[in-house]
């Protein structure tokens, strides 16, 4: 069950959503010593969040030695393969970043099947955690990046899908997405990504507001029941928001 109540904050544009998500990232991943973990996402609204963070001033404030990089889903293709989620954000910041190469820890595209690839990225993230179960005093995460399909799905955990309710497994394979590309897909379910002092979604574009007005008002869609153990947050755009929310 989620702990917090959702926020929601509507930017003026694409540009502005990207500057406040910069902020949130910047302000959270400053407020912890130590090791730090952030859970990326795909599609197209993050990515100027992403260019963000390979430019000044945030390139330089960031410190990339301390934070992990994980995905909360994948298309089970190589990172060569423009439809890869980890190799668009190696080709927006990764590679252009001084991001250790061990604090990058991206979805094996080279198991044998995406169940494969899903149980050693498993194993991956509780060895990184250092316990086989998550407590809620103790977030996996530090921010978990978000994003919502037209169909209401978000990471890889589609509308109709067993996976949207296991609650057993860290990490599922999906044999059929629901939604195109239709490849299969390797996804952390929702009581990992749950574990995050911070889950932030990031929505942007025209194309997205049929579907936040179904989520803002309850339907039964993945990114609704999407949830989180510390703040849970939707930064929308003016051209994404249904037209009764402000922009802030």
């Amino acid at each position: 069950m989620a702990t917090k109540v959702p926020q929601l904050t509507v930017a003026a544009d694409a540009e502005a959503l990207a500057q406040a998500a910069a902020k949130r990232v910047l302000a959270r991943l400053s407020a912890t010593d130590g090791r730090l973990a952030v859970c990326l996402t795909g599609g197209s609204s993050p990515e100027r969040l992403y260019r963000l963070m390979a430019q000044e001033p945030l390139r330089a404030a960031l410190p990339w030695e301390r934070i992990h990089w994980f995905w909360g889903d994948d298309r089970f293709v190589g990172q060569s393969d423009p439809r890869s989620n980890s190799g668009a954000a190696r080709r927006l910041f990764l590679d252009g970043v001084p991001a250790p190469p061990g604090n990058i820890h991206a979805i094996p595209a080279d198991a044998a099947n995406p169940d494969a690839a899903a149980r050693r990225y498993e194993a991956e993230l509780r060895d990184f955690y250092g316990a086989d179960r998550l407590d809620d005093r103790r977030p996996l995460f530090d921010v978990v990046l978000m994003g919502v399909g037209d169909d209401g799905h978000t990471a890889s955990l589609f509308p109709g899908h067993a996976e949207v309710d296991e609650t057993a497994r860290w990490v599922v394979g999906v044999a059929e997405a629901g939604l195109a590309p239709f490849v299969p897909r390797v996804t952390l379910t929702f009581p990992v990504l749950a574990s995050t002092r911070e889950m932030l979604f990031l929505v942007s574009g025209r194309g997205k507001r049929d579907v936040m007005t179904r989520v803002l008002s309850g339907a039964d869609l993945p990114a609704t029941r999407a949830y989180a153990h510390g703040d849970l947050v939707w930064l929308v755009d003016r051209d994404a928001a249904p037209d009764r929310h402000d922009v802030a």
